[in-house]
């Protein structure tokens, strides 16, 4: 190798170290970012990501309380309904 290539090595390596530190800080801040944003959101302090999604699904949520209520009170007619005809058999 002569003493001109190893030179232009040398410079190619150090041009390429320049774009990878480059590019290494660039990332750095895209994480940065994104962890302080996760934080952000987690902590409470921020809005809501959207409001309308929340309000469909506390939508969704109210219809499964109103199905799961109607069916205790027919579970609980058909528990009534077991009992009174147990308490009828015992006295018959």
């Amino acid at each position: 190798m002569t003493t001109a290539s190893l030179k232009a090595d040398l410079a190619n390596a150090n041009a390429r170290i320049g774009r990878l530190a480059g590019h290494n800080k660039q990332l750095e801040r895209k994480l940065s970012e994104m962890l302080g944003e996760q934080a952000w959101r987690e902590s409470g302090l921020g809005a809501p990501a959207d409001v309308d999604q929340l309000q469909r699904h506390i939508a969704s949520l109210n219809q499964q309380l109103i199905d799961l209520r109607t069916q205790l009170e027919e579970r609980d007619q058909d528990l009534a309904a077991a009992r009174a005809a147990n308490g009828n058999c015992s006295r018959v």
